[in-house]
C-alpha cells in the first residue's frame, strides 16, 4: 500500500513539476537578482544613493518637492522617503502631467535632482513585475501564485520521494556521485540539493503566498491573532476640504512631528493617499532593531498637517508584526548578509530544480522508447 502511495506521489511530483516548471524557473531566476535589489541598484546608479557632499544643513523637504514640481511638472506627490544615513538621498516618487510615476533622487543638502527615472522603466522594477506578475497584471498574479502552491506541494512530495526506506541508505541520499554518469549525477543533484535546500525554499514559498491570495494572509493572521481582522493601514480623513492654507512647511512639519514623537534612529517614510478619503500614512523604521522592516506608524490629516493617530510599533498585534516580517524573511534580508547569501544561494539550486526534474523525465522516457 505504502509503495502504491508513493507511487502515485511520484507521478503528481513528476507531471505538476512538468506544468509549472517553466513559471518556477522564472520566478526563482528573478528572485536570486531581487535578494541584492539593492547592492546591485546602487553599484549601477551610485547617483540615486549617495549625495557628493554632505553638507551642514539640509534643505526643507517642501523645497524640494517644489522644485521637482515646478522643473518636472509633477502633479502630485505620491511617497517621500528621508534616510537616517547623512551620505544617504532624499527620494521623492510622483505623477507627471501624463499621469506617469517618476522616481528622484534629491540631493538633501542643496536640493539638486541626481537622477530620474520612470517607476515602470526601472531595471527591478520590471524584474519584480516578473516576478510577481509575469508581465501580465492580474492574471500573472494568480499564475505565479498557483505555481508557488504547487511548489509548496512539489517540495513535500519531494521530501517524501526522498526519504530512504531504511537508514543505511541515508548517506547515499545526502551526497552527489560526481564520478559517475551524468544522468546518475543529475539525479543526485535534484534530490540531494532539494533535500538540502528544503526548509529555506519552504519558507521562501509560504512567505510568497501572502501576496498573492488574501486567504492565505488571512489564515496567518487568525494563526497569530485568532481572527483574520488586523490593522488597518488606512485612517479616513477628517478634514473634508482643503481650507487652501500657507503650506511652505507642510511635509517638513509632518516630518520633524514624526521624528519628534518617535526619537529612535530611523528612516521616515510619508505615504500621501492615492484617494480623496483617506489621510498620510507616516512610517519610521527603526534601524535600532536587529531586524529590519520594524515600524511604527502615524498618520496626519492631507489638508492641515495636523496629527491624527499614533501606533508605535509595540502596540501592534502578533499579526501584524508577523506581517511585517514577512518581507525580511521572504528576501532573506532578516539578519543582513549571512540570511541574504543563503537565501541567494538556495534561489539559485530552486532555479536548477526544474531543469534537474525535466531531465530525469526526459531520461525516463527515453529509457521506456528504448524497451
Amino acid at each position: 500500500m505504502k509503495k502504491k502511495v508513493k507511487k502515485k506521489i511520484g507521478q503528481l511530483h513528476l507531471w505538476l513539476g512538468l506544468a509549472s516548471g517553466l513559471v518556477l524557473f522564472v520566478v526563482a531566476l528573478t528572485g536570486s537578482l531581487l535578494v541584492f535589489e539593492k547592492e546591485i541598484d546602487q553599484y549601477i546608479n551610485p547617483e540615486f544613493y549617495i549625495v557628493p557632499n554632505v553638507g551642514k544643513e539640509k534643505k526643507t523637504i517642501d523645497y524640494c518637492t517644489a522644485a521637482i514640481e515646478k522643473q518636472y511638472g509633477i502633479e502630485k506627490i505620491n511617497r517621500i522617503v528621508v534616510y537616517n544615513d547623512p551620505k544617504r538621498t532624499m527620494t521623492i516618487i510622483g505623477k507627471d502631467t501624463d499621469g506617469e510615476t517618476q522616481i528622484f533622487s534629491i540631493d538633501p543638502y542643496t536640493g539638486k535632482v541626481l537622477g530620474t527615472i520612470a517607476q515602470d522603466n526601472r531595471f527591478f522594477s520590471v524584474i519584480l513585475n516578473i516576478h510577481r506578475h509575469l508581465l501580465m497584471h492580474d492574471i500573472g498574479e494568480i499564475i505565479t501564485g498557483c505555481s508557488c502552491l504547487i511548489f509548496v506541494f512539489m517540495l513535500i512530495s519531494g521530501l517524501i520521494l526522498w526519504w530512504p526506506k531504511k537508514v543505511k541508505n541515508l548517506k547515499q541520499r545526502l551526497t552527489v556521485k560526481w564520478k559517475a554518469s551524468f544522468k546518475r549525477v543529475n539525479w543526485d543533484f535534484h534530490s540531494t540539493f532539494g533535500f538540502y535546500t528544503f526548509l529555506f525554499l519552504l519558507i521562501i514559498a509560504l512567505t510568497g503566498l501572502t501576496w498573492s491570495f488574501k486567504w492565505f494572509e488571512d489564515g496567518m493572521y487568525f494563526i497569530a491573532n485568532g481572527t483574520s481582522e488586523r490593522l488597518s493601514v488606512k485612517v479616513e480623513n477628517p478634514t473634508k476640504i482643503d481650507p487652501q492654507s500657507d503650506k511652505v512647511s507642510f511635509y517638513q512639519s509632518i516630518y520633524q512631528k514624526t521624528d519628534s514623537i518617535f526619537p529612535y534612529k530611523g528612516n521616515i517614510q510619508i505615504r500621501m493617499p492615492a484617494d480623496t478619503v483617506n489621510s498620510i500614512l507616516v512610517l519610521k523604521e527603526n534601524l535600532e532593531f536587529n531586524i529590519p522592516n520594524q515600524s511604527s506608524a502615524l498618520y496626519f490629516d492631507k489638508y492641515t498637517g495636523k496629527n491624527i493617530e499614533i501606533r508605535p510599533y509595540e502596540s501592534f498585534s502578533k499579526g501584524d508584526k508577523l506581517k511585517r516580517l514577512i518581507y525580511p524573511i521572504h528576501t532573506g534580508s532578516i539578519y543582513g548578509y549571512p540570511t541574504k547569501i543563503l537565501a541567494f544561494m538556495v534561489c539559485l539550486i530552486a532555479v536548477t530544480l526544474p531543469i534537474t526534474g525535466l531531465l530525469i523525465w526526459l531520461g525516463k522516457r527515453k529509457k521506456k522508447a528504448a524497451h
